[in-house]
């Protein structure tokens, strides 16, 4: 099959970045027998398979499938050199807090609604898709924004962000960057849910609006849980900017984004449910 015979010379394209396929093999936990059978076009791996390989390389699924000579562009312009621009002691921090985050990220997997009052325009509020991954040994997540209002008929501009999340002392961190500009890395830190069934999840967002000035902003935010699987398209289409009297937001979750400093603070705190 091409997709086929492309998968394996793109693999090994994206192996020639590191020292060796024992490197490979070892930092992503796939046997070394079995990770020669998809060089070797022997066999085609598994979905979550292939989602540790793509995650690992910094690739999409699609473009791993993609004509070798399509991939070399991409790679140009955007290198995944990880051998070369991660330092040993990076990575061991990285599995490290992967290790102390243990499997509790599982129960958090699936979709999300995300809220906030967006950063670029503050007197909106701003309804994301979040997707957060365990694929038994870390959690990753992709977060998609639509910057369009509600019912307008203009262009909608996206932003995709792609991260990590851990778990450590009780509190879930999730840490992202802005995928298609390069331009942003926000920091989101939840309360876990104490509840036997997850609804919401709140607790602050920290990043930069996209203005001129590009000033660090921190925001009170939701998450909603959606469910382990959804239709994502329609879901998307649900995402966007709205207006604080929009009554497509429910009360409860405005309250709980609601950016007022209370009186006796002297910290801009999340706020717990």
């Amino acid at each position: 099959m091409p997709m086929q015979k492309d998968f394996m010379k793109n693999l090994a394209l994206l192996c020639s970045y590191y020292n060796s396929v024992s490197e490979v093999c070892r930092r992503t936990h796939i046997h070394r027998s079995q990770f020669n059978k998809y060089l070797n076009g022997e066999s085609f791996p598994a979905r979550h398979t292939l989602r540790k390989i793509c995650d690992f390389f910094g690739v999409e699924d699609h473009e791993i499938l993609s004509p070798t000579d399509q991939l070399k562009k991409i790679l140009r312009v955007s290198p995944r050199n990880a051998s070369e621009n991660s330092s040993p002691v990076y990575v061991e921090h990285i599995a490290y807090l992967r290790h102390i985050s243990a499997d509790i990220l599982a129960r958090y997997a699936g979709f999300y609604f995300e809220y906030y009052y967006s950063m670029t325009y503050p007197d909106s509020i701003l309804r994301a898709l979040v997707h957060l991954r365990w694929d038994g040994e870390a959690a990753y997540f992709t977060r998609t924004e639509r910057l369009t209002r509600q019912g307008s008929s203009e262009h909608s501009f996206r932003c995709r962000y792609k991260g990590m999340a851990f778990y450590l002392a009780d509190r879930l961190f999730l840490q992202d960057y802005e995928s298609l500009t390069q331009n942003e890395i926000c920091q989101t830190v939840l309360f876990p849910s104490y509840k036997s069934r997850t609804t919401y999840l709140t607790g602050l967002k920290l990043g930069v609006a996209a203005q001129s000035r590009r000033p660090p902003t921190c925001t009170r935010v939701v998450y909603e849980f959606l469910g382990r699987d959804v239709n994502v398209k329609p879901v998307l289409r649900r995402c966007g900017l709205f207006d604080n009297a929009s009554t497509d937001i429910a009360a409860d979750i405005k309250s709980l984004i609601d950016n007022a400093i209370l009186q006796g603070d002297r910290h801009f705190s999340a706020l717990a449910l």
